[in-house]
């Protein structure tokens, strides 16, 4: 059976929807200089066109990108999880960003919650289990709600602790501060939870570490990035 095109009834041509939604996640812009980004290459869209699609398109874009990466993420990511949660301002109210990265800083799985407790540690837990299977080591910091759900879990012993070691997922909220800042806070957490997964999934497709890699591999697989994104969602 053919699959149906998610573009069948847009006018607007998949490339330029894609390149949209790319620029308004990827990188820190507002909606406003997206629409003035793709003016200059003689696009005229209106920036409540391009939430719209990045509304309607941002999902499908990313649940394609972690259905490719999560077979190859639990053969070979199993080795050391850090978690980590930080503080996240939703109309004044305190909300808690848990994220996970693994060993080579590849963003697992990040959960909105309202509590910093026991209980939302088990669902941080739980998802990132039952998605990606169990890990050898999980690095946390020393927050007693992991110490309480890891026990529950029967996965005490896998903690780990230490003043630097959980360096790598700190270093992982980076690019979300970056962009929350430029979306000026979120106002609902609903909203945010659905950023935050499209934001991780397309931070994976493209962050390739230029720093560890020579400059020839970077670039082939910056072209190899961009060839697999053009080809999201195709009929």
């Amino acid at each position: 059976m053919t699959k149906r095109s998610p573009f069948k009834y847009f006018k607007t041509s998949p490339e330029i929807i894609r390149l949209a939604v790319m620029l308004y996640v990827r990188f820190p812009l507002s909606l406003r200089n997206v629409e003035d980004l793709l003016h200059e290459r003689g696009i005229d869209v209106s920036h409540e066109t391009i939430r719209f699609w990045w509304n309607r398109f941002g999902p499908m874009f990313a649940s394609e990108i972690r259905r490719r990466r999560v077979q190859q993420l639990r053969a070979f990511s199993r080795w050391r999880w850090h978690i980590d949660e930080v503080f996240v301002k939703i109309n004044g109210e305190r909300h808690y960003l848990w994220r996970a990265v693994d060993h080579e800083g590849e963003v697992l799985e990040s959960v909105v919650t309202k509590r910093r407790n026991k209980r939302a540690a088990l669902k941080m837990l739980r998802k990132l289990i039952r998605r990606y299977g169990q890990a050898e080591v999980l690095v946390t910091d020393r927050l007693a709600s992991y110490k309480a759900a890891l026990r529950d879990m029967g996965c005490e012993d896998r903690q780990a602790c230490g003043r630097w070691l959980n360096n790598r997922t700190k270093n992982s909220h980076l690019p979300f501060r970056r962009r929350e800042r430029a979306m000026q806070r979120f106002r609902r957490m609903q909203s945010l939870q659905k950023f935050v997964a499209i934001h991780s999934s397309i931070f994976n497709h493209f962050n390739q570490d230029r720093s560890l890699s020579k400059r020839d591999h970077f670039k082939q697989n910056r072209i190899a990035a961009l060839a697999e994104w053009r080809g999201l969602c195709a009929a």
